[in-house]
């Protein structure tokens, strides 16, 4: 099953974040252009011709995170939008964040 069809589970903390081989295993099973930053978050920016473009991405990912109870960073600017994504109550990664990084693609490909 493709990532974007999977739900994000809540997390409770009282886990660990995902192993390393486990994250990168994820990781390559998403578009091209997500990595995995200094802090152990995956982030990607996205481009657009322009700011209406950018915001109206940003506000379908917010829509998709309240959908999902499960919240990214977003940083918008003029004609991109940086996606940055982890789970917030274990400080690190889990299955749900590479969920929500997928639906955030589908949306970029159907043109949010």
């Amino acid at each position: 099953m493709n990532l974007a069809d999977q739900k994000c589970v809540p997390c409770r903390g009282g886990v660990p974040p995902l192993e390393a081989a486990r994250a990168q295993a994820l990781l390559a099973q998403l578009a091209k252009g997500w990595q995995i930053n200094r802090e152990g978050h995956i982030e990607r920016l996205y481009t657009f011709k322009d700011f209406a473009q950018a915001l109206a991405f940003a506000n379908r990912v917010g829509e998709l995170a309240e959908a999902e109870g499960h919240h990214p960073d977003l940083y918008l600017a003029w004609g991109k939008c940086k996606v940055e994504i982890w789970t917030h109550k274990i400080d690190g990664l889990t299955e749900s964040d590479f969920f929500l990084a997928a639906k955030a693609d589908r949306a970029f490909e159907a043109g949010a």
